[in-house]
């Protein structure tokens, strides 16, 4: 058998015990598949799956009894502080989220905290590593901002490990449904949709379009604030004049879907866009159309980002305090850990502010 294909299985060995230490297939007090087993199942020498074992054993997870075996004794997580945080959002490098790193930055490292940062690309799959990851980490906490947060999360069993590790944790512009109960610090979405869409309204604009994600939380609560100012302005909600997108087709089919509304000769004189990404693709696509900006279609961004205020016409677009978000969830998670926070305060909410420009000024 090639060194190559040793350590593969040799690795093989360790995540396998780790998995199901984690996901509790074991639990503290169990003893794991014996030697013989191991060697067994993943066709192996028995020096092998000692190194691995042994591995495992300098590292805390394990503990072996002579005479009697290897077990599962202690939970991952060390009781002393490390002052490590992790901090856990969807993307790193571009739009919103250097900003938001930015403020959680500022309140850990004054405070004598390290950041562990991973991303997960908004995939809950790569949530589930970046949790693990966390797990077998010494962490005092994590901020987490969820991965496809309207779609029914398949990590709960890892958040079960946080709690019963005592590891404190705080959502950050989104929330699963099921944790409404847990910490976190969010926009109020609905109200920030309501105004957006209003303020469309107000201008004399009718013939709306709304543009929404439909597997994370903020796209769930704007379009409800948008529902909410058509039926205060009494305005029938029509769903056809809805454009639903998932994360894998959001470059793609918002622009398309306007391209294909104006070709049909839809009536369109306002669009309410998820975020700035949307409104930028969308304002390119109806300049190609020959269509202007905001003279025939006035647009509406969120979270007042670089996209907004730098388009050929600036955007209108509802403010995202980027980094205030990110230091309030800081704090709050710091509060957390030293028993600093009031029950009635571990969930906050940031009101919205509009930011008025070009693509709505008649």
């Amino acid at each position: 058998m090639s060194s190559n294909n040793t350590q593969l299985k040799y690795s093989k060995i360790i995540e396998e015990i780790k998995n199901d230490i984690l996901s509790g297939k074991i639990k503290v007090g169990d003893k794991i598949t014996s030697e013989n087993k191991l060697c067994e199942q993943h066709k192996v020498s028995r020096h092998t799956v000692r190194k691995a074992i042994s591995d495992l054993v300098n590292k805390g997870y394990l503990t072996s009894i002579h005479g009697k075996g290897t077990y599962y004794t202690k939970n991952i997580h060390s009781e002393a502080p490390s002052h490590n945080i992790g901090v856990i959002t969807t993307y790193i490098s571009d739009y919103i989220f250097p900003h938001v790193i930015k403020g959680i930055d500022h309140v850990l490292s004054k405070n004598g905290y390290s950041i562990i940062l991973k991303n997960t690309g908004n995939s809950q799959r790569m949530e589930e590593k970046c949790l693990e990851d966390m797990l077998n980490k010494n962490i005092d906490g994590i901020i987490i901002e969820p991965s496809k947060s309207d779609v029914l999360n398949r990590n709960i069993y890892l958040y079960e490990k946080l709690d019963e590790y005592n590891i404190p944790y705080v959502f950050i512009h989104g929330l699963y449904q099921h944790f409404s109960d847990k910490p976190y610090v969010l926009l109020d979405e609905i109200q920030g949709s309501y105004n957006a869409t209003k303020h469309l309204l107000d201008i004399g604009k009718k013939n709306l379009i709304g543009i929404f994600k439909i597997d994370d939380y903020q796209g769930k609560e704007r379009h409800k604030g948008y529902t909410k100012a058509l039926r205060e302005a009494g305005i029938p909600y029509d769903p056809d004049r809805i454009i639903m997108f998932h994360t894998e087709d959001r470059k793609t089919k918002p622009s398309l879907m306007i391209r294909e509304f104006i070709n049909n000769k839809t009536p369109i004189d306002g669009i309410l866009c998820y975020n700035d990404q949307i409104a930028h693709s969308v304002y390119q696509e109806l300049i190609s159309l020959g269509i202007n900006v905001p003279e025939q279609i006035a647009i509406v961004g969120y979270d007042n980002s670089f996209i907004a205020e730098n388009n050929r016409v600036p955007l209108t677009s509802v403010n995202h305090p980027k980094e205030e978000l990110g230091k309030m969830a800081a704090k709050l998670l710091l509060d957390i850990i030293h028993a600093k926070a009031d029950k009635d305060q571990l969930q906050k909410i940031i009101a919205p502010e509009l930011i008025l420009r070009e693509s709505t000024k008649l």
